[in-house]
């Protein structure tokens, strides 16, 4: 895989790809722009790897015919590999007709697309993407290339979300149910914080009333102002994290740290927990450091340390 480079804001992607196919009629106006289009991931914790094999990416005007670009230099991408705003480029600065686009399809090699787990090694598990090879992982949603400028766009691939327990089915070790979100470059922007996690585990630990932690523990960020957190359960209606962000140790410091990128402009509620958390069961989790936190685009939030002195 290519090198990874790290795009915030307004920054170009990098890496060009070659366009393939590509039929498509252009606007009424005959006016292009250019677009580029990138992958980021809020990880997972229970697997060491999500190797997705991409073939092509496919877009859809909205008075026009499919456009479609090779993504064989793309190859397989190790979707943990994508977290805290780093990006993997899809296509680069491609021409293409202005005005609204209403779908965007990712066409997946499924044999060569796989899972490993941290308890297994190197051990590769079956990965099931259902009509990943015929019509693609869609994401449907308009939104607008303008004419005679750059246009950056990030898919957010929740692996968390996205990767469940087939139990039992005979399709594959895992199956792939993809939770996509498309968003303007231009649009987002990115909150970071620091969490005690020896302080917070010292604590529990003699605490008689808190579950021990179990793990280091991640930040969920829920869309809104005063969410009262919640586990996350892709079978549940109603309430549950935009993204779950495991945290990371410092280089330097006794502190973990974590970064929530690609966040629209608006009001969030974060919290943190340290406790394992299955993605399709409910779990009465605990939570330290629930808290509002003010993205604008362009900018990074720095939310208050976890836990608040």
């Amino acid at each position: 895989m290519k090198q990874l480079s790290r795009v915030f804001a307004v920054s170009a992607l990098a890496s060009a790809l070659v366009a393939c196919g590509g039929g498509g009629s252009s606007s009424s106006s005959g006016e292009t722009g250019s677009v580029s289009v990138g992958l980021t991931d809020a990880p997972a914790m229970d697997l060491s790897s999500v190797n997705i094999a991409f073939n092509a990416i496919r877009l859809k005007p909205a008075d026009g015919n499919w456009l479609e670009f090779s993504l064989e230099e793309t190859g397989v991408v190790d979707l943990l590999t994508l977290q805290g705003g780093t990006t993997e480029p899809l296509i680069t600065n491609e021409e293409v007709p202005a005005g609204v686009y209403n779908e965007i399809r990712l066409l997946i090699d499924t044999d060569a697309s796989y899972v490993t787990k941290e308890s297994e090694g190197s051990s590769q598990f079956t990965l099931a993407v259902p009509s990943g090879e015929q019509s693609g992982l869609k994401l449907k949603g308009d939104f607008v290339v303008a004419a005679d400028s750059s246009n950056a766009f990030t898919i957010d691939f929740d692996v968390r979300k996205s990767i469940v327990d087939p139990q039992g089915q005979a399709l594959a070790d895992y199956m792939l149910k993809p939770v996509l979100r498309l968003v303007n470059n231009l649009d987002v922007g990115e909150m970071e914080g620091v969490v005690d996690y020896a302080l917070i585990n010292s604590d529990r630990l003699a605490s008689e009333a808190l579950a021990d932690c179990e793990y280091t523990g991640a930040i969920y960020v829920y869309e809104g102002s005063d969410v009262t957190p919640v586990d996350l359960n892709v079978a549940r209606e109603g309430t549950n994290p935009l993204m779950v962000v495991p945290v990371t140790e410092q280089k330097s410091g006794s502190l973990y740290e974590w970064t929530a990128a690609f966040l629209t402009e608006g009001q969030y509620t974060v919290s943190y927990s340290c406790q394992l958390d299955d993605n399709e069961t409910d779990e009465a989790l605990q939570f330290d450091g629930t808290q509002n936190v003010t993205v604008v685009a362009g900018e990074t939030a720095v939310a208050d340390p976890i836990p608040q002195s």
